[in-house]
């Protein structure tokens, strides 16, 4: 998702989001020649831990960027499930959002015989060779967030991304009368699940609520608060009549809610998107941002880590399939990417009941 923040101080400084996790060094099992990975964060075993080809082996999820709130409880999960199934699972993560960094990273898990990659990929297009490597590796391969990765074995969704988006178009109508210019903010360019999200409500808003404008090319804000907040400030000069926002990385909506409070406009703007509590309370209380929306991580970590022992062991997998798992209990199949149906969506008025 995006860069942790620190809702309780103005200026959110980098240094602070990320939580000192200790590291534990990965196995040298790669050439002597070959590029070191880039910087990591997470808990990973060494190499004698893990075998390969057998649902015993170690299970390793790689996320866009570890150390912030959103992959921390996704990571809680990952950890819980593999303590319940006896195996050795892992997260982690490049310090950067940036696909290029997941390669080495999964380069190094596949040179260590992983038994699965629970991947969650910054950019599918670009993971693509990589994850093909782990397959023909013989390593079960499971994606989240990428409906559209061809290499993998299963994806799993929290729910279908366009009706997603609509949803959070028809909150943002409903608190505007459905009319006003509007913005959108994707975390990349190149995520599929965050433009199906703002694709979903874009063509909502062009369906049922024709007095309201789109503004602006998508927002790029490469899961950086502190992007998002410089450019709804650069948004804000160029469209005063700006009337919402729909946002899509975990820290958007807090970049935005930040610039909104300083702009003096909280109350004049309706901001909606995907976000946790942890990061976006703050914006919610003081009514910068009117709604969140999520799925747990933490959830969709056992998810993903499940169907890789499921996978593993040649378990059937498909549609009406329940994992057992709160918002997987009816999965909806097309082709081998799941559905299942886990958005909760968070206002003022509920915002005590989650504290994650």
């Amino acid at each position: 998702m995006s860069k942790m923040i620190d809702v309780g101080k103005r200026r959110l400084s980098r240094r602070q989001v990320l939580r000192g996790a200790g590291l534990l060094g990965l196995g040298s099992v790669v050439a002597a020649c070959a590029a070191p990975p880039p910087a990591q964060t997470g808990t990973q075993p060494s190499a004698a831990q893990q075998t390969a080809g057998d649902a015993k082996g170690a299970y390793a999820t790689v996320v866009k960027i570890a150390g912030i709130n959103w992959f921390n409880r996704m990571e809680e999960g990952v950890k819980e499930w593999g303590q319940q199934n006896g195996v050795t699972a892992f997260l982690t993560g490049p310090e950067k959002a940036d696909a290029a960094l997941q390669i080495p990273i999964i380069e190094n898990l596949i040179a260590q015989k992983v038994a699965a990659l629970c991947v969650v990929p910054m950019d599918p297009d670009v993971l693509d060779p990589v994850l093909k490597k782990a397959m023909d590796a013989g390593i079960a391969v499971i994606t989240h967030e990428a409906s559209n990765q061809k290499s993998m074995h299963w994806d799993i969704e929290a729910f279908d991304n366009t009706a997603y988006g609509a949803h959070l178009m028809d909150f943002i109508a409903e608190q505007t009368g459905g009319e006003g210019e509007y913005a959108v903010f994707v975390g990349s360019l190149g995520s599929k699940t965050h433009n199906e999200w703002v694709d979903g409500g874009i063509a909502r808003q062009k369906e049922k609520y024709p007095n309201m404008k789109l503004v602006a090319d998508k927002q790029e804000t490469k899961d950086d608060s502190q992007i998002a907040y410089q450019k709804m400030k650069e948004l804000l000069k160029a469209y005063p009549n700006l009337r919402a926002v729909q946002t899509s990385a975990s820290t958007d909506a807090a970049g935005v809610g930040q610039a909104i409070e300083e702009a003096g406009l909280v109350g004049k703007i309706v901001v909606a998107g995907t976000s946790l509590p942890s990061i976006t309370g703050k914006f919610i209380t003081s009514g910068a941002v009117q709604m969140i929306s999520f799925w747990d991580p933490k959830l969709a970590g056992i998810a993903m880590n499940k169907l890789a022992m499921m996978h593993i062991k040649g378990e059937p997998i498909g549609d009406g399939m329940d994992l057992g798992i709160e918002g997987y209990n009816k999965l909806i199949a097309r082709g081998n990417v799941l559905y299942g149906s886990a958005w909760v969506d968070v206002t003022k008025d509920n915002l005590d009941q989650y504290k994650f």
